[in-house]
This record gives C-alpha cells, sequence and structure tokens, in this order.
C-alpha cells in the first residue's frame, strides 16, 4: 500500500468480498423468515447487494484490479454470527426469531455502511466524480434498507416478540 488509491482499491475489493458473503447470509435469513414484511424486505435487500457487486467489479476493473483480489474476515464474522444467533439457534417463537433476523441483518448492513462511507471519502479525495457517485447511491440504498429494517421491526415484529 504505497497511497490512498491503494487504499482504495483494497477497500473495494474488501466491500465486494463483504457483499458476496452476506448475500448468502442474506438468502438464509430470508428462508428462515416468517414475517411477510422482514421477508420481502430481505428479497429486497438480496436485489441491493447484487447492484453493489456489479457496480463495485465495475470500479475495481476500470482500475486494472483483481474484483476478487480480497477476502473480507470482518464480514465473515458477522456471517458466522447471523448463522449461530438467527438460523441455528432455537427460538420458542417465530417472532423472536424474526427479532433476531432484523439484529443479524443490521449489523451487516452496518459494516456496509462503513465500508461505503469510507470508500466514498477516498473516491471523493482522489476527484473519481463518476465512483463517488456511484458509491454515494450503493452508501444510500445500505441506509435505506437499514431504516426499513427498523421501521419493520419497530412496528411489527418487536410487540409480536415481547
Amino acid at each position: 500500500m504505497n497511497d490512498l488509491k491503494d487504499v482504495y482499491l483494497d477497500q473495494l475489493q474488501d466491500l465486494l468480498s463483504a457483499n458476496k458473503q452476506a448475500k448468502e447470509a442474506t438468502r438464509k435469513l430470508t428462508l428462515a423468515a416468517k414475517n411477510e414484511a422482514l421477508s420481502r424486505a430481505l428479497e429486497r435487500g438480496m436485489d441491493g447487494i447484487d447492484d453493489g457487486c456489479a457496480k463495485l467489479k465495475e470500479i475495481i476493473a476500470a482500475h486494472g484490479a483483481d474484483p476478487e483480489g480480497e477476502h473480507c474476515k470482518g464480514m465473515e464474522g458477522l456471517v458466522r454470527e447471523a448463522r449461530a444467533h438467527a438460523i441455528e439457534e432455537d427460538f420458542g417463537s417465530d417472532a423472536a426469531r424474526d427479532a433476531m433476523i432484523v439484529t443479524q441483518y443490521q449489523r451487516m448492513a452496518h459494516y456496509a455502511i462503513a465500508g461505503y462511507g469510507c470508500a466514498l471519502a477516498f473516491a471523493t479525495q482522489l476527484g473519481l466524480k463518476d465512483e463517488a457517485k456511484k458509491l454515494q447511491d450503493m452508501l444510500d440504498a445500505a441506509y435505506a434498507g437499514d431504516r426499513t429494517m427498523t421501521e419493520i421491526a419497530e412496528s411489527e415484529i418487536n410487540e409480536a416478540a415481547a
């Protein structure tokens, strides 16, 4: 790592790896979810992850770097937690499992928000306006997904789980 561009490309590769891992975990969370609004939101989340992966691959390739150059250990841990706490855990009610699904999904989303925010700051500093716009769109989508999960939890799931 010699300069900010090297850091930027490394973080884009890390984000791509994180997204791929998060998509697989989200697929499993979707299968486990019982609340209809939650299931639909998770499905939209997978669509958003696919969109993010495509944009990240495009940006990375434009710099001549290998999109598959990193494995995100941070997301690996979050995925392991999601599996242990929301999928493999025994629950006394579907609503309690759904509440845990929201929790685990939001942890992964917050990791993505942090990654997109850093990458956006780097792209902006490097004067990469088109890439910064794409990253801003991805960051906005991650925030929107997080807000949707909060709304579903607060309006339906948490009360049912209580």
